[in-house]
């Protein structure tokens, strides 16, 4: 999900010398129920999260972007009178912003710009590369070839008696308020929704390694730094006027050591045509499902 550019590829090979598959057998994606969504115009932002990289049908390379995303099939359902979908992998709340690069180093204007007087429906999922989501990732695998019993990335990330990891959640948290305040400004009828990030790994217990290489001890720490993250966007969403929408809860059971055929989120070698540990269109799926039942309660 950061500088430098190339982060969801090139954390992966830093494990493993792995082809990640580009195409494959696109999981079968119901259109959610009609739901009560505003019928104007629907701006999504966001990161990779929301992009869905190499989900088929990628129609933006830059941003490797699916039109299979959770934006897309919600809008579909929704039948919104415009829509814009501006997320892009490995954005941070700066690139929403003051706009940035893609992943093949062309420039990416403020996706905030996609935001309009008359937009009726903003969509924000950001964080995740602000408190370093992909490095997070390859480090705590690589350290779990040593130690896949012990719990190497909670002692490298608490090192000196500070949590490292919890205290970057604590810096994104203004970030994220920067971001929901200019999309207020830009659009102050419309409707904005946070949405959290779902289950990577288990909810409860210490994983699956090595099909998913976080070590056992580590999965907890991991588990409670994402759990951190999702409180931090609730909490911001609330002190800054938008609804947060719940995708962790919904995900539970789904989490990447399940079988291909259950699973939301894919593990280091996909077997589901996406980017590793990031959603599959089953997972894009699940969220614009969580956020259709939130837009509709």
């Amino acid at each position: 999900m950061t500088r430098p550019r190339l982060p969801i590829l090139r954390a992966a090979a830093r494990l493993a010398a792995l082809a990640v598959a580009t195409v494959g057998v696109l999981l079968t994606v119901a259109t959610p129920a009609n739901a009560a969504v505003p019928a104007g115009r629907y701006v999504a932002l966001g990161d990779s999260y929301t992009a869905g990289p190499l989900i088929p049908t990628q129609v933006d390379l830059n941003c490797l972007r699916s039109n299979r995303n959770y934006p897309s099939l919600v809008t579909a359902s929704a039948g919104s009178s415009s829509f814009a979908d501006v997320s892009c992998s490995g954005a941070t709340t700066d690139d929403i912003l003051y706009g940035g690069s893609g992943q093949l180093g062309i420039a990416v204007p403020p996706q905030l710009n996609a935001v309009t007087s008359n937009t009726a429906l903003v969509t924000v999922q950001i964080g995740g590369n602000d408190i370093g989501f992909s490095g997070i990732i390859s480090d705590c695998a690589e350290a779990s070839l040593s130690s896949p019993l012990g719990s190497p990335c909670k002692n490298r990330y608490t090192a000196g008696g500070t949590d490292q990891l919890q205290a970057r959640v604590a810096a994104a948290a203004p970030k994220v308020t920067a971001v929901l305040r200019a999309v207020r400004q830009a659009a102050p009828s419309a409707r904005v929704v946070v949405l959290g990030y779902p289950a990577i790994l288990p909810d409860t217990g210490y994983g699956c390694w090595p099909v998913v290489p976080i070590a056992y001890q580590d999965v907890p720490y991991l588990r409670g730094i994402a759990k951190s993250l999702n409180a931090m966007l609730a909490s911001a969403a609330t002190a800054n006027g938008a609804t947060y929408a719940d995708v962790y809860t919904p995900s539970i059971g789904r989490d990447a050591c399940k079988g291909s055929g259950t699973r939301w989120v894919e593990g280091l070698v996909p077997q589901n045509s996406a980017a590793p540990f990031h959603p599959n269109a089953r997972g894009e799926q699940g969220m614009a499902s969580a956020l259709l039942a939130m837009l509709n309660s």
